[in-house]
């Protein structure tokens, strides 16, 4: 970790040189399939070296997908204490099905930026069992549930998703997509 963040530094100023803005992600930040449970103050330490390095926002991602919402708020406190909360976005895994309520503990929390996938492609290499990443059809499917504008169109999504499994080979990952399309198709 301190060497990425060395490695990082050269980065950032050729970067801060453009007036380019800069995401930076921190990977696995409830379990790490090699360390066991990371402790929130540990993630905290590292957003607020991302900050100082001049990352503009930082994604938070369940990278194995393990997080339950209570320990997802545990980190957002601790990580709020480090960077402003409205320079937090979150990743989440749906491998034991808590993705969508991580995200809504997230939003509760203030979060306001959401990585997701269309169809719920994706995953992770380095843990075993590990699913894609949450489906962006489920996640729109929520944000209009609660009234937030997301601004995407959810026919187009649901239509994108079921064409890109279609493609891959692959059952759509998409719970509200497959849905959308059903209720489309009556």
């Amino acid at each position: 970790i301190a060497e990425s963040l060395q490695r990082l530094l050269p980065l950032m100023e050729h970067a801060a040189q453009y007036n380019i803005p800069v995401r930076g992600y921190i990977s696995c930040v409830l379990d790490c399939p090699y360390e066991g449970a990371i402790e929130p103050a540990v993630v905290a330490q590292l957003c607020a070296s991302l900050l100082a390095a001049g990352c503009e926002e930082i994604s938070l991602g369940d990278t194995i997908g393990t997080g339950t919402p209570r320990r997802v708020r545990t980190l957002l406190q601790q990580a709020s204490h480090a960077v402003p909360v409205e320079k937090l976005a979150v990743h989440f895994h749906d491998t034991y099905g808590q993705a969508l309520a991580n995200i809504l503990a997230s939003l509760e929390f203030g979060v306001r930026t959401v990585d997701a996938s269309v169809a719920g492609l994706g995953g992770c290499p380095y843990a075993r069992g590990a699913s894609g990443n949450v489906a962006t059809e489920d996640v729109v499917y929520l944000l209009n549930g609660l009234g937030l504008h997301s601004g995407i169109n959810l026919d187009a999504l649901a239509d994108t998703g079921a064409w890109i499994s279609g493609e891959l080979g692959r059952d759509h990952g998409s719970r509200a997509g497959k849905a959308w399309l059903a209720r489309r198709q009556k």
